[in-house]
């Protein structure tokens, strides 16, 4: 994620060419009106000084720190009854290793965690939360392949409720944000935890690839539409000269990133941290 360096180097020694900036943010992942929105406050400045290679630098980072939180308030345990988490996202991003990072994340920082293998279609998906669950010494609740994944969230909330357990977390369906009826199906998800607790489920963490780029952001426009998201967990961001969508998204939907996946590893999970992931755009 450095592409301001590359930005620097693009005009170094030139005069900005405005539309050819527009593009190459365009193309970093910013979004369409991240993008316009860096170029006009350049645009404002030039009225009062020639712009310089550096000024592009400067004034997008300070645009795209205006817009990036810091760093998200931390995910507590309720004062009651089990924390319930959505991950959703579509095939192929992650999500099912990503769930088992974020229980990692919470056994390591002394939470209780329930993990409910709510991916019931994919080949060998009951089996591969299984095993990670297995590593992470916590239980999981897993039902029959095909079965309904709504009435399998609803029994493993109870569950979690009478073992005092303070994370359930949910892996889902990798499902296309573009098909209706599987969509509909992380509505019924949602409406059967609500059942327990109308504000369950209480965190809703869409899994993106960093290297989808733009596409990435509309995933996210349907997922929210339909269930409500509460953040992101970015995989990829480390080996990625992308990673303009967390912005994009955070700019359009006002979604924050709450993790970033870093490597292979189980600990390889770790909470967004603005500063940091605006100091690597240089």
């Amino acid at each position: 994620m450095n592409f301001l360096k590359s930005l620097v180097q693009k005009f170094a020694g030139r005069p900005v060419d405005w539309d050819e900036l527009e593009e190459a943010l365009i193309r970093a992942d910013l979004g369409v009106p991240m993008s316009l929105r860096i170029v006009e406050a350049l645009q404002e400045r030039a009225t009062r000084q020639t712009i310089t290679a550096n000024d592009v630098s400067e004034v997008a980072r300070d645009e795209i720190a205006r817009v990036l939180p810091i760093a998200p308030p931390p995910i507590r345990p309720l004062p009651a009854g089990p924390k319930v988490m959505l991950i959703v996202g579509v095939n192929g991003t992650g999500k099912t290793t990503s769930t088992a990072k974020l229980a990692h994340y919470f056994k390591s920082r002394r939470h209780t965690v329930l993990l409910v293998a709510a991916d019931t279609f994919r080949a060998a998906a009951i089996e591969q939360l299984g095993i990670w669950a297995q590593r992470l010494g916590v239980e999981m609740i897993k039902g029959q392949y095909n079965a309904d994944p709504a009435a399998l969230c609803y029994d493993a909330y109870q569950a979690a409720d009478r073992q005092d357990i303070e994370f359930l977390l949910c892996d889902t369906a990798g499902r296309l944000h573009t098909k209706i009826n599987l969509m509909g199906e992380l509505e019924k998800v949602k409406r059967s935890i609500a059942k327990h607790d109308p504000k369950a489920p209480h965190e809703v963490l869409l899994v993106v690839d960093a290297t989808t780029g733009s596409n990435a952001l509309a995933q996210a426009k349907e997922f929210h539409q339909a269930v409500g998201l509460t953040g992101l967990i970015v995989t990829k961001l480390d080996g990625s000269g992308k990673g303009g969508v967390v912005i994009a998204i955070q700019n359009e939907l006002g979604i924050p990133t709450r993790f970033v996946g870093t490597g292979e590893k189980l600990e390889d999970l770790e909470p967004f941290d603005g500063r940091e992931f605006i100091a690597k755009m240089v």
